[in-house]
């Protein structure tokens, strides 16, 4: 009877080695020569790599409800943020009347739009250079009253803030959805009417 010959795995050299029907096969794991037992051999199935569609529709719910949650706080943010401009320019605005005032015992007649070749023209002063997302407007002072209003446009529709003489502030609109402030002496920056 002739017994059955060992056979590497890899693509080695057949060893002529016979051994016998359950007899351990030597296999140096150092050198990896030798025929390796059949148990090491089998390979164990792994899972795929990727997602299920569990977990990406997991995903997407915990995203769309951060998404609720975070989008109007965020568009809140960038709208207060805008109102920052009229703030800014309605107190520029005080301080160039009030200035004039000083030197002249009367407020000016006109606001003009800025023009940076050349000064004012007698009795005028000039509007900010920036008006972004508000127009600024003086009206038409008198000598000794006067009243600047700056409306909002764009994203900032609806919004009129104006400052006088007195320096008394008052939000006179705000879009729907905004409270404008009780008492009204302030420009508004909440949609709750906080100032």
């Amino acid at each position: 009877m002739q017994l059955p010959l060992a056979v590497r795995s890899d693509a080695g050299p057949v060893s002529r080695t016979p051994f016998a029907p359950g007899a351990a096969a030597s296999y140096d794991a150092v050198h990896g020569k030798g025929v390796r037992p059949m148990k090491n051999c089998m390979r164990i199935p792994t899972r795929s790599v990727g997602f299920t569609l569990i977990e990406v529709m997991i995903t997407v719910a915990v995203v769309a409800i951060l998404a609720a949650i975070a989008l109007p706080s965020y568009i809140d943010y960038v709208t207060r943020s805008k109102l920052v401009e009229s703030k800014t320019n309605l107190s520029d605005m005080r301080t160039r009347m009030e200035q004039y005032f000083l030197d002249n015992r009367t407020y000016p007649t006109a606001c003009d739009t800025y023009n940076s070749a050349a000064p004012a023209p007698a009795g005028h002063i000039y509007l900010p250079a920036t008006q972004k997302f508000f127009t600024i407007d003086c009206g038409t002072p008198t000598a000794s009253t006067y009243t600047v209003t700056a409306t909002g446009n764009g994203a900032v529709t609806g919004f009129i803030f104006t400052v006088n003489e007195a320096n008394v502030h008052a939000t006179s609109a705000v879009p729907s959805g905004w409270n404008t402030p009780s008492p009204n002496t302030c420009w508004v920056s909440r949609k709750n009417g906080d100032c």
